[in-house]
Order: structure tokens, then C-alpha cells, then sequence
């Protein structure tokens, strides 16, 4: 009960977090814009050497450049950009008004995490506008760096004295945070695509899974309904006391079937917590009341079957059925208007199935709620050792086309 109480407590402390605006990293950007603003100010207002150069301006200047320089740091990581900019102005005012720009660690450490926050929390392309705003203001800073006689328009020197190369140091200092910020960012951007794929690998696996998990209770039925027909005809055999020809052709028949469908059944996944359902499988007799459904949700279809449903193997009927099935459901979905064509025909010992549409577009046959796309149906097609393939046609639309070969061995 009291760990109860405490996870509900935790999370309600989260839930009042978020919804007070409080984004992770917050507080601890609050705590760096605090601490930038008390060096600033004892820089402006302290000892002279204290923790470096000490800024100059008038008394105004010197209260609001804490605030100016510090503050933007508190939304480092959701406005990088604006931060970075908002800084480099306060410091470019400062350089203006005294043409006394200073060089302590305070602004040091400003402009570096400024910087790093800049490559890391931003866009590639406002990364680099920083860096285009920070050309000019640098500009100014080196010309305006540590008493240059009469102001940033009438220097002296050539421009090649100490205090140049100071700067541009403290410029070099920036861009090389700034540089660790673009590599942390770059890492974290691949983990995070590392990540998005195996989350998709994970579902297409989960999906496949389910699908064959599909497959196995549908062969279960298939197997279970083969076995019935050998019992049932080996006890009329033994009954009447004289085995008839036609009954043992019938359990051998009905046997091989079985073991056949029960090598497939073993080549698929089934989970043991889901139970076979008790409903009929359907198979390529039922076609005709799947297109009747197709054509009533909008969607017109001609079928086209030439091949003996009867005399076909139940687990191949049934798998054609889910073929055609989840084709025109794709076909529904994404296809916009459109008119569909089914055809199956067999030709020797290979089922062929072919299902086409001239619709506005390629269906995006992925994964959805209630089927499993191109993935469950190439699934089906392996279990015989069939292939499946899927793509726009030339004219417009798309077609799926699978072969089924009716002595194929389960992959």
C-alpha cells in the first residue's frame, strides 16, 4: 500500500510538472540562468580581478547587463536560437556604449553554454544562422575589446596587436563548444533513429508472428478435420468386418492430407494461449460472398476463378481466401476510387492469384489494424513455398500477384 502510494504520488508530482510547463531539463536550465546572472553582476559590481575583467558602462547598463547576458539561458534547449541571438546583442550593446568590451570568465562561460545549447537543441540549418549572427557581434567585440583608444570607428593599431588575438581566441573558445554541441547532437540524432528502427523491426516481427500464429490455428482445423475423416473411416472398416477399397483409399487420402497440413502447421508459430476458433474456415467458395461484401462498402470487382475449388487443398483455399481478402481490404482503405479485378486460376500444380486495381494511387499495404499487409500475405505464400509480389502497375494502380504451388514445401 505504501508503494502504491508513493508511484501515485510520483506521478501526480509529474503530471503537475507538465502541466505547470515544466519540461525536464527546466529547472536545471533555471539554476544556469541564475548562476549566469550572479557572476555577470559580480563582475559588474564587484571587486576589480575578481573573476576577470570587470564590465564598464554606466550605472544602468550594469544592472540590466546581468539580467540581458543571463537570462536567456533559462530557455536554452526550446528557444537555442533566439538565446543565442538575444546574448550576443546584449553584448554588442555593451561593446557600443563603452567601447569597453570585457573578456572574464563570466561571459566565457555564458557564450559557451549559449553556444553548445545552439548546436545541440537547434535545427542544422538555425545552428549555422547562429553562427552567422555571431560574425558580425564578434566583429564588434574585438574592435571594441580592452580600451582601444577612442571608440570601435577610430582605433588605433594595426589590428595585429595583443588584444586581437585575445579575441579571436575567445571567439575560437565559442566555436569550438559550439562544435561539441553540432557532435552531441549528431549522436543523439542516431541513437534516436537506432532506436525508431528497431521499434519498427519489433513491430514488423510482432506482426508476422501474429499472422502465422493465424496460419497455424487455421491448419489446426484443416488437420483436426483430416484426422476425423481417418477415424471415422477406419471405424466403418473394422464395423463392417471386410475393409473396402474405396475406404482405404479414402484414410490413405485423408491421411497424406493430414500429414502434409501437420508439416506446415509445425513450420509456423502458434500460441499456446490462443485457442482454435470453432467457425468454418473460409476458403475460394466463399469468394463470391466476399466480393458481394466489397462491392456493397463501394468498391466494384470482377472475380475470375478458374480453378476446381473442391479438389484443391483445404490449407491452399483458405490461404488464397485470406490473399484476396486482405488485397481488397488494402484496396478499400487507400486505393481512393477505384475498380478491382481478381483472378485465380491453376495451372498443373500451381494456384495462381493475381488482384489488381486502377486506383488514384499505390495502396500503402504495410501494417494495419485487422491484417498484416504484404507482410502476412508473402507469410502465407512461404508456408507453401510460394512467393508474392506487390507493386504500382505501369497503366496506374497496383497489383498483387502470388503463386501457390499445391506440392510446394512449407518454408
Amino acid at each position: 500500500m505504501r508503494g502504491s502510494a508513493a508511484g501515485g504520488y510520483v506521478r501526480s508530482v509529474r503530471l503537475t510538472r507538465r502541466a505547470a510547463g515544466l519540461e525536464p531539463g527546466a529547472v536545471a536550465d533555471a539554476g544556469i540562468a541564475i548562476a549566469g546572472i550572479a557572476l555577470t553582476a559580480l563582475a559588474a559590481w564587484g571587486h576589480a580581478g575578481q573573476i576577470g575583467t570587470p564590465i564598464a558602462g554606466p550605472l544602468w547598463l550594469r544592472a540590466a547587463l546581468p539580467l540581458l547576458l543571463g537570462a536567456p539561458l533559462a530557455v536554452r534547449r526550446r528557444t537555442p536560437l533566439l538565446t543565442w541571438t538575444l546574448i550576443w546583442a546584449a553584448l554588442s550593446l555593451q561593446a557600443v556604449i563603452t567601447r569597453d568590451a570585457p573578456a572574464g570568465l563570466e561571459l566565457l562561460l555564458i557564450l559557451c553554454i549559449a553556444g553548445y545549447s545552439l548546436a545541440a537543441h537547434a535545427s542544422l540549418r538555425r545552428a549555422l544562422a547562429g553562427l552567422a549572427v555571431m560574425v558580425p557581434a564578434v566583429t564588434i567585440y574585438i574592435l571594441a575589446s580592452h580600451r582601444m583608444g577612442s571608440g570601435i570607428l577610430a582605433t588605433r593599431g594595426t589590428g595585429t596587436g595583443p588584444w586581437h588575438s585575445a579575441g579571436l581566441f575567445f571567439a575560437g573558445e565559442i566555436l569550438a563548444c559550439w562544435l561539441i554541441g553540432l557532435f552531441v547532437r549528431a549522436r543523439r540524432h542516431t541513437a534516436s533513429l537506432a532506436g525508431r528502427n528497431a521499434a519498427l523491426q519489433q513491430q514488423a516481427e510482432q506482426a508476422i508472428a501474429a499472422e502465422r500464429a493465424r496460419i497455424a490455428r487455421e491448419l489446426h482445423d484443416i488437420v483436426a478435420h483430416h484426422l476425423s475423416v481417418v477415424v471415422l473411416q477406419a471405424a466403418g472398416a473394422r464395423a463392417s468386418g471386410s475393409p473396402a477399397p474405396a475406404a482405404l483409399e479414402k484414410i490413405e487420402h485423408a491421411g497424406r492430407q493430414a500429414l502434409t497440413e501437420m508439416r506446415r502447421l509445425l513450420g509456423v508459430l502458434h500460441e499456446p494461449h490462443e485457442e482454435a476458433g470453432l467457425t468454418p474456415q473460409p476458403g475460394l467458395g466463399d469468394l463470391a460472398a466476399l466480393a458481394d461484401s466489397v462491392r456493397t462498402s463501394g468498391l466494384p470487382v470482377d472475380l475470375i476463378i478458374d480453378a476446381d475449388h473442391a479438389v484443391l487443398p483445404a490449407a491452399v483455399s483458405v490461404s488464397a481466401y485470406r490473399i484476396v481478402q486482405e488485397a481488397l481490404t488494402n484496396i478499400l482503405k487507400h486505393a481512393g476510387p477505384a475498380h478491382a479485378e481478381v483472378a485465380i486460376t491453376r495451372t498443373g500444380d500451381v494456384v495462381t492469384i493475381e488482384v489488381t486495381d486502377d486506383g488514384t494511387g499505390p495502396p500503402a499495404v504495410t501494417t494495419h489494424p485487422g491484417g498484416y499487409g504484404l507482410a502476412g500475405m508473402r507469410e502465407r505464400a512461404a508456408v507453401f513455398g510460394g512467393e508474392l509480389s506487390a507493386g504500382p502497375r505501369p497503366g496506374g494502380g497496383f497489383a498483387v500477384r502470388a503463386r501457390l504451388p499445391l506440392d510446394g514445401e512449407p518454408t
